[in-house]
């Protein structure tokens, strides 16, 4: 008899510290953008143009920037993760220590942007134009630079670095440099 009312006991707290948190849930359940850190809602708002915009140190997670005008843009400090931005153009922008972790440029133009001190591990670039690109000091992957050092030309016009030399493409093992064309 006494196991019984202890048992009968432990059930009760039980439910009362449950019962408050299956009814809060009720009323006002977690919704999956409260697990991302950026707002999915204002993806929408990025169909605007930004070309020119100071957006430093701001946060694109899971975000679609395809096809957007980005030129001459201050991305400084900001974070881009799992995020889209195929065939848009960043055309001059301030990407200086930008955080862009698997995120895809495929075909956008990087022409004349500042990527110094960037963290663009697991990111793409295939066909990206990089014409004149400052990749000073920025943490590519292996096969990423190699891949990027096959069409690497230009100078920067703000840092005065040429692409080839901010890429360290000299210093590759077991990089070979693309004959000219005669």
């Amino acid at each position: 008899m006494f196991s019984f009312i202890a048992f009968l006991k432990k059930s009760y707290t039980r439910l009362l510290i449950f019962l408050p948190l299956v009814v809060g849930l009720l009323i006002s359940p977690i919704t999956a953008n409260a697990l991302y850190p950026s707002d999915p809602s204002s993806v929408d708002v990025l169909k605007e143009d930004y070309r020119g915009k100071d957006l430093q140190n701001t946060e694109y997670v899971k975000y679609d920037l395809s096809s957007q005008d980005l030129s001459e843009v201050n991305l400084q400090g900001a974070y881009m993760s799992v995020t889209t931005a195929k065939n848009s153009s960043f055309k001059g922008a301030n990407m200086k220590d930008l955080i862009a972790y698997a995120t895809r440029f495929d075909n956008a133009d990087l022409s004349d942007a500042d990527l110094t001190n960037g963290e663009l591990m697991k990111s793409v670039f295939d066909g990206a134009a990089i014409e004149g690109t400052d990749f000073t000091n920025a943490n590519l992957d292996l096969s990423q630079r190699k891949a990027l050092c096959s069409r690497a030309s230009g100078t920067n016009s703000k840092t005065g670095i040429d692409t080839f030399d901010s890429l360290e493409c000299a210093g590759i093992k077991g990089y070979t440099p693309p004959k000219p064309k005669a």
